[in-house]
């Protein structure tokens, strides 16, 4: 069935492909910040992002690069970017999730199925920050701290750059699956508004997004600022089933889907030209989004409820307030024969606050009183539960030019400092009684020792409170040789050092080779590495998760070098390092159509993980010698555990038909990609690699995200009409986190999406969307080996969702200019 299903896909691929357009290989300019715009309707087909000489089109570079314009995300219909990048280039995955605590609001971001935090994000060609949150649910991205992409609106932008292709010897850690550049807009002398409304085909998830951008000149020489301010309300959605193992008459307890947000958004960009070559440039923005979700329903009967207070059972509610800012400040200016150089300082930061309600502190209630007999009966309902900060700031000094005929040099060094905090919550939100004393023996009617910390998402403690830091310093050189007229070769080389670790030095070359007009051939091979990041360094927690029983548990999460990793012999975290390698073909046969097809490898040693859960023996031994003083359940821990291989192959195609008035698009772009855990070991004398990491994550690193993506669309334009049809086929996933011993599998599915749009004027559109036409969802559980959680009212996907289950949803959209 699988083979068949396969070779359809191909089938239908390839036959679009005969007159295919790839829709993210025809974009806006890649416009530098400091130049004058050009009038939003053209678009151009030069990118910046892989190169340090000179622009090129998308298909004259020597490794691959996608582009999305203005037009492609007018029509895509998503209003976050992670969902829109998501929707317009397949080797960007943006998996949905819930019941997650704060990967809710913000959700992993990869590239080539990789990890969040191996994919490096670039604003007008400068680092951007990543994100306060550490991902320690069972998700995509499980251990890692990668961008918040959807922090950035979608009004400020021009157009995207993707390089499909591993670069830390080029622009740094992190880049290891390859890097997203995000080209700010800087047009003048226009307003843009524009107005979404949308819902579900079930009624619930409405939202409402409204949007202005203003460009004014600054002087007459070029100079500009760029404003944009946007705002979104989404509310839930919800497809859960009915708990028929809690309730009696069964009901809906859980909340399943998308959860209530708030976004808020404002963002500039500017430059003045300062004479002789020289320009002043500023660009960033803040953001606020507020997240309302949930935890896992707690029963009437839970040892971690209260009756007097909920006798029919409770969900906690958990608050998440996401705020994001950055600032960066430089002066470029050009310098004798031909040489450029460009100073800056880029700063920003990430911090997410937790607020839980609907909650108690059972042994808050329960705690005996130490006068008069009794118990104290009382517990607060609601605390702040501690709040996680980011923090980056970059120098770069970098240089540029010619040195010889055909040869071009760019060398440079950074400065960059990461600082991760930690606060601690209210002391309710963690403590065990008001004394927070174990030795005072708390006890539930039932006997059993009562629970600490507020339900859904207990507090930090001051014990998991901190504030550290490290900083590194960087060193680089590229060099580009037009050896032939047909023939480019390139080179980097690029040395790191940081504060807590140690150094290294990576390299890339690059050849591009031209026989023809029509055929080009282009392969890549670099070494990379990513280190630790500072909130896997530093992060530590107590949780409150479902075990394979789903039992509710008390996990711990261990600080690396702490007295609990020490004592099971997990060595410190040291850097990941990779090997890349890409061999491509660039077809043009005929001026209006072409097609690229690029082979990859990315091989990773030492990958940093998060462990998988660690429990005690049942009749004790070696790890619960370790974990029972501690009185948790379980412990997991970042760790250097897995190597890994990812191989693929990514197709694109593109075709453009003219005939008079009208425009036919056709694209089609096919990403194929498998990823696999070649080794699992261990530092520790207790436990074993295939302990460290087990079965339930190699399924989530193998499995968790498509190993197909493809992407065919058509575009029609004719007059004042335009019309888009899109369809994305997201391959099978599987899990088992939460059912060990059992895969869970979610087959492939396609979702198509249409809008129909007509321009009154060139100045004012109205568009009509909907996505999901079909109103597709995942693989429903498996109602009897994945028990308890159909019956707890899970009813589709929960650890790996590509395309999430909301269904079939509407819109309408229109946009003015004046």
């Amino acid at each position: 069935m699988k083979q068949n299903n396969f070779r359809r896909t191909v089938l239908a691929s390839a036959a679009l492909l005969l007159a295919a357009h790839a829709g993210a290989q025809t974009a806006g300019d890649a416009q530098p910040a400091g130049q004058a715009a050009e009038p939003q309707a053209e678009q151009a087909t030069v990118v910046v992002l892989g190169s340090r000489s000179a622009a090129r089109t998308a298909l004259d570079t020597a490794a691959p690069v996608g582009l999305i314009n203005v037009k492609d995300m007018q029509t895509a219909g998503p209003l976050e970017l992670g969902k829109l990048l998501q929707s317009l280039d397949p080797s960007f995955n943006f998996s949905s999730t819930f019941i997650s605590d704060g990967t809710d609001i913000i959700r992993p971001a990869t590239l080539r199925s990789l990890g969040p935090d191996q994919l490096l994000v670039l604003i007008n060609g400068k680092r951007r920050h990543q994100q306060a949150l550490v991902n320690v649910q069972q998700t995509v991205g499980r251990g890692s701290a990668g961008t918040d992409i959807n922090a950035i609106p979608l009004s400020a932008i021009h157009h995207i750059e993707v390089l499909r292709d591993g670069a830390a010897a080029q622009y740094g850690s992190d880049a290891i699956a390859g890097v997203i550049n995000i080209v700010l807009k800087s047009n003048v002398n226009e307003t843009q508004v524009s107005g979404q409304v949308g819902t579900t085909s079930e009624g619930d998830g409405d939202m409402i997004s409204g949007s202005v951008n203003r460009g004014w000149a600054l002087g007459t020489d070029g100079g500009f600022i760029n404003v944009s301010v946007e705002g979104r309300r989404r509310n839930e959605t919800n497809r859960a089933g009915l708990d028929t193992a809690r309730t009696d008459p069964p009901r809906v307890t859980q909340r399943i889907g998308d959860s209530d947000a708030k976004d808020a958004y404002l963002w500039a960009n500017a430059a003045l030209p300062a004479g002789r070559g020289g320009e002043f440039y500023a660009f960033g923005g803040a953001s606020k989004r507020k997240g309302d979700s949930s935890g896992f329903f707690r029963a009437a009967g839970d040892d971690r409820t209260v009756p007097e207070v909920y006798p029919e059972g409770y969900l906690p509610n958990i608050r998440t307030t996401v705020k994001d800012a950055s600032l960066a400040v430089g002066y470029r200016f050009d310098l004798p024969s031909e040489w450029k150089a460009d100073v800056s300082v880029n700063h920003g930061r990430s911090e997410l606050a937790f607020n839980e309600k609907n909650t108690i502190n059972v042994s808050y209630w329960y705690e005996p009183r130490p006068t008069g007999g009794g118990i104290y009966g009382e517990s607060p309902l609601a605390a702040d539960t501690g709040t996680l900060k980011f923090n980056q700031t970059t120098f770069n000094a970098d240089l540029k030019g010619p040195v010889a005929k055909g040869v071009f040099f760019a060398t440079g060094f950074e400065w960059r400092r990461d600082g991760y905090e930690i606060e601690a919550g209210d002391p309710v939100s963690y403590q065990y009684g008001r004394t927070n004393n174990p030795a005072i023996q708390i006890l539930t009617p039932a006997g059993t020792v009562a629970a600490s910390g507020t339900q859904g998402f207990p507090g930090y403690t001051p014990s998991t409170a901190v504030d550290e830091g490290r900083h590194n310093i960087a060193l680089y050189g590229d060099v580009e040789w037009r050896a032939l007229d047909t023939l480019l070769l390139t080179g980097a080389v690029r040395y790191e050092k940081y504060s807590d670790f140690g150094n290294t030095t990576t390299g890339k070359v690059t050849a591009r080779w031209d026989p023809s007009k029509q055929v080009g051939v282009r392969g890549s091979f670099s070494s990379g590495f990513r280190a630790p990041g500072v909130q896997q360094a530093f992060y530590s927690s107590v949780s409150t998760n479902l075990n394979a029983e789903g039992v509710l548990t008390e996990t711990l999460t261990a600080r690396q070098d702490s007295p609990v990793t020490r004592a099971l012999g997990i060595a410190p975290l040291k850097e990941e390092t990779s090997r890349n390698a890409s061999f491509g073909l660039v077809l043009r046969p005929v001026p209006n159509f072409s097609l690229t097809a690029d082979v990859y490898q990315i091989k990773i040693k030492d990958r940093i993980v998060f462990s998988s859960t660690i429990a005690p023996e049942a009749g004790g031994g070696p790890i619960a010698n370790v974990l029972v003083p501690l009185k948790v359940g379980q412990a997991q821990f970042f760790t250097n555990a897995v190597d890994t291989k990812t191989r693929g192959i990514d197709i694109v195609a593109e075709h453009t038909s003219r005939w008079t008035g009208s425009t036919l698009v056709l694209s089609g772009q096919l990403g194929f990609n498998k990823t696999e855990v070649t080794g699992r070991h261990s530092t520790s004398s207790i436990l074993t690699g295939e302990q460290l990491f087990d079965a339930s994550q190699v399924t989530l690193i193998e499995h968790g995200q498509p190993r197909k993506h493809h992407v065919l669309s058509a575009d029609y334009t004719m007059g004042k009409w335009n019309g888009n049809v899109r369809a994305n086929y997201y391959g099978e996933v599987q899990g088992q986190g939460f059912t060990p011993g059992f895969i869970q599998t979610w087959e492939g599915k396609w979702i198509a999406d249409m809008t129909l749009r007509y321009n009154f004027t060139k100045k004012l559109g109205l568009q009509l969307g909907v996505n999901n036409v079909f109103d597709t969802y995942p693989t429903e559980w498996d109602k009897t080996r994945a028990a308890p959680f159909p019956q707890l009212g899970f009813t589709h996907c929960w650890e790996t969702c590509p395309f999430g289950i909301n269904g079939r949803s509407m819109y309408v959209r229109a946009d003015y200019a004046f």
